[in-house]
């Protein structure tokens, strides 16, 4: 995670993202998204704080609230955010919403088309001391270098 809502940034970001890139791995970063902050005020703090190179993944709006707002006014603010971030980093975000997660289980049962699949919120990797999301890519290596910036 980089950023949340209009003014929170996760303090291990830039050390993470940069490390990612030093130890050769595809990377890429998300913005979680407040429904009661104005959008573009979080789409800009996004692109001040997210630099985004050849290689990475385009970049990710995770959706898990609704703020009590309603469907058509939660909906706008959502194109809005993606509108100016497609514009400023010249490719289509990626969305991720929590509520057709599938956690704990060994395989996916969502029957539509998805790209990745986050199947747990306490997983370890080497080098990193807190827990961390672990997520599966439903394609090749190559399928997923064809998503990443050009």
């Amino acid at each position: 995670k980089a950023t949340e809502g209009g003014d929170h940034n996760d303090t291990t970001f830039e050390v993470n993202f940069a490390n990612a890139r030093n130890h050769g791995f595809i990377r890429g970063a998300y913005h979680f998204y407040i429904p009661g902050t104005d959008a573009l005020k979080q789409a800009d703090f996004f692109i001040r704080t997210v630099k985004l190179d050849t290689g990475d993944l385009p970049p990710v709006l995770d959706v898990e609230v609704t703020g009590r707002k309603e469907k058509q006014e939660l909906q706008q603010g959502l194109k809005r955010w993606l509108d100016r971030v497609e514009s400023h980093y010249g490719v289509k975000p990626i969305l991720y919403t929590y509520w057709i997660a599938h956690y704990y289980v060994d395989s996916v049962k969502y029957q539509g088309k998805w790209n990745f699949w986050q199947h747990t919120d306490v997983g370890n990797v080497p080098g990193i001391k807190e827990d961390v999301d672990l997520n599966v890519f439903n394609g090749t290596l190559e399928d997923l270098k064809k998503l990443t910036i050009k």
